[in-house]
């Protein structure tokens, strides 16, 4: 009897030393196949995107998904977003693909109705990306929102692209210090990044230097085409990688320059809203929060006279219509400035003051009121 139940043991502990390796198998196979069937239950409590990989099967190959991701689709829920005839001017995908693609991604993704009760739930587990002000912060119900595109619009000097700077480092803190706890993207249409700003913003929120650099990816746009086609490559990065927030500073100004005249102004404005849509589609897919910037043009109209501040946005009706919260910044005296609550769809229309100082967008003091901003 004894060796019997010794022979048992035996057997049974050189199951377990067994088991690890074929675990490690599986993983490794998965690794190297690429585009196998993913297991639910190993997504289960996961947050984020779905990889298209998913889609594999029912007709769908891998071939397929290489195709859709060379377009800019990385995601289960690009595809579920994107209308049937966008899909079909993908390169080697049919009519037929495509509804196939949108039946499965419609598997995946929740593109029905749900309560008002579930959905308040979500929205109360959006964070919020501090902007280095607590005064600023708290006009805006916490910082700048995820999921949602806001707007920051105001003359020069104004501190937007300050702003920019500060969120491109607070976006890599922890959650409980109002950050996001992943990279950002950085799209320059002007010329006015500046690494040197992060550096300084970095060593105020006591994080590396170094590793703040190397968590924002930069580029620069030089026209309004390839402004919309580093969209294209963002997603792509997001897809393999943490972004908590994608800076556009500023979105109208290569299209004041690459369209010119009333005869160019449908074909700019049809151009807007595609890369306005764009930006809300990975604000959705990846749970990121967009931070675009936006000039201001003078009124001339008879209206001009009785408004005591006739500056507006430009961009009409399609910027205004696309962007969730609109932020107008001005002036103030020495370093301070304003923030007013241009629109928002849950925020009072309020001001309240900030400063910019070497730590980037901070709260306004007496020095800060004395000083002018450097």
């Amino acid at each position: 009897m004894e060796d019997v139940s010794m022979a048992e043991g035996a057997n049974q502990q050189q199951q377990q030393q067994q088991q690890p390796d074929q675990s490690h198998i599986d993983l490794s196979y998965d690794q190297q196949a690429g585009y196998e069937d993913y297991d639910e239950e190993d997504d289960e409590g996961c947050a984020g995107p779905s990889p298209i990989a998913k889609l594999v099967g029912n007709g769908i190959t891998a071939n397929d998904i290489k195709k859709l991701e060379n377009s800019g689709y990385f995601t289960v829920e690009s595809i579920a977003y994107t209308p049937k005839r966008l899909l079909v001017t993908v390169k080697g995908i049919s009519e037929q693909k495509a509804e196939k693609l949108l039946h499965e991604a419609s598997r995946i993704v929740p593109l029905g109705f749900t309560t008002a009760a579930e959905f308040h739930q979500r929205r109360s587990e959006l964070i919020t990306l501090t902007t280095g002000s607590k005064q600023l912060d708290t006009l805006l119900g916490g910082g700048i929102e995820t999921g949602a595109i806001t707007e920051v619009f105001g003359e020069f000097r104004t501190g937007k692209s300050q702003l920019c700077h500060t969120l491109a480092v607070t976006a890599q803190l922890p959650i409980d210090m109002g950050g996001g706890e992943g990279k950002c993207l950085y799209i320059d249409t002007e010329g006015t990044f500046r690494p040197v700003r992060l550096v300084s913003i970095a060593r105020r929120f006591n994080i590396d230097e170094n590793e703040a650099l190397d968590n924002v990816a930069y580029a620069r746009a030089y026209n309004a085409e390839h402004q919309l086609q580093l969209l294209n490559q963002a997603a792509g990065m997001m897809a393999q990688s943490r972004f908590s927030l994608l800076i556009v500073d500023s979105i109208m100004a290569l299209y004041r320059t690459d369209y010119s005249g009333r005869g160019e102004l449908s074909a700019r404005q049809m151009h807007v809203a595609k890369f306005m849509r764009t930006l809300q589609r990975l604000a959705d897919e990846f749970g990121i929060a967009v931070l675009i910037t936006n000039q201001v043009v003078a009124q001339v109209d008879g209206g001009a006279m009785f408004n005591p501040d006739p500056k507006k946005p430009i961009g009409g009706n399609i910027i205004a219509h696309s962007s969730t919260t609109r932020l107008y910044f001005k002036k103030a005296k020495g370093a301070n400035r304003i923030c007013k609550i241009y629109d928002s769809p849950c925020l009072a229309e309020s001001e309240t003051v900030f400063a910019l100082g070497q730590g980037g967008v901070i709260d306004p003091s007496d020095e800060t009121e004395n000083n002018e901003d450097e």
